[in-house]
């Protein structure tokens, strides 16, 4: 009798259920299968654990605390390292921004409240450094549960320590992250970044203006930042965007600011959202 190929008989003589079989489950033939799972596990997790809605924060992975920034800027020389030392500090007062608006967006949001043990508007970062870290410290110092999204990458962190532990998510898969990020998003705040925070940015841009999510508010801090980096005004004129398309998000210079364009632009809760 002819040995099948593809490592069929080493399969035949495994006694494991396919379903712990991780040759198995890593095959090519299997991706979409993984998918599923991914995307199921994720959605399960959050379901058995009261999430309801979340507000997403993007922003650098290398912004650092104001501490962690100039001991940073101490250990390069600081006489000799002015620009590292101006970049760093910069980042540091978005990291602080970041740390506020999500302390005022979960006590104020619905994430400390509960409707049939339901929690919403609930922080959700991807789980990393910098603005990531400074998201889920907010929230964790307002006592509320903190959301992660990890993507697990060669060169890629840890979940940051201010992550609640029953809600930090492993990913292999971008696409289904963004999946998550998107799905139960009421909001989505972003903060000075780079290629990733770009990324996320348009993604939601895109859904909103083809009208494949709710118009959730897209709410962008630090308006020095961001009109020098995308020309947003440039791009209607230009008859690439409509006009109406600049609507699609507002920007902002502080973390109160931020949370009040939310509400203004009609976050929504079935938890009464709380004054300030």
């Amino acid at each position: 009798m002819p040995v099948p190929e593809n490592g069929s008989k080493d399969r035949m003589q495994n006694n494991s259920l396919s379903f712990e079989d991780l040759d198995f489950l890593m095959r090519d033939e299997m991706r979409a299968h993984r998918l599923a799972l991914e995307f199921a596990n994720v959605d399960l997790g959050l379901r058995d654990r009261g999430i309801k809605s979340t507000i997403v924060v993007v922003g650098s992975s290398r912004a650092l605390s104001p501490g962690d920034a100039r001991r940073s800027v101490d250990s390069t020389q600081r006489q000799k390292s002015p620009a590292i030392e101006k970049k760093l500090n910069q980042l540091a007062v978005w990291y602080e921004q970041a740390r506020e608006f999500s302390r005022i967006a979960s006590e104020r949001g619905g994430a400390l409240l509960s409707e049939h043990g339901m929690c919403e508007n609930v922080i959700t970062t991807g789980g990393g450094p910098g603005i990531m870290e400074a998201a889920n410290r907010g929230a964790a110092e307002a006592g509320a549960p903190t959301i992660a999204f990890n993507i697990r990458l060669p060169t890629e962190q840890q979940p940051n320590k201010y992550v609640t532990p029953e809600l930090s998510f492993q990913f292999r898969y971008f696409a289904i992250r963004k999946m998550h990020f998107a799905m139960r998003a009421n909001a989505l705040a972003v903060f000075p970044g780079g290629l990733g925070t770009m990324d996320e940015l348009f993604e939601i841009l895109t859904l909103k203006q083809t009208s494949k999510t709710p118009s959730m508010p897209v709410v962008l801090f630090c308006r020095s930042y961001w009109e020098e980096i995308v020309n947003f005004a440039a791009l209607a004129e230009l008859g690439t965007i409509s006009e109406s398309d600049l609507t699609l998000f507002q920007i902002v210079d502080s973390a109160e600011e931020g949370w009040q364009a939310m509400v203004k632009l009609g976050l929504t809760t079935q938890t009464p959202l709380r004054e300030a």
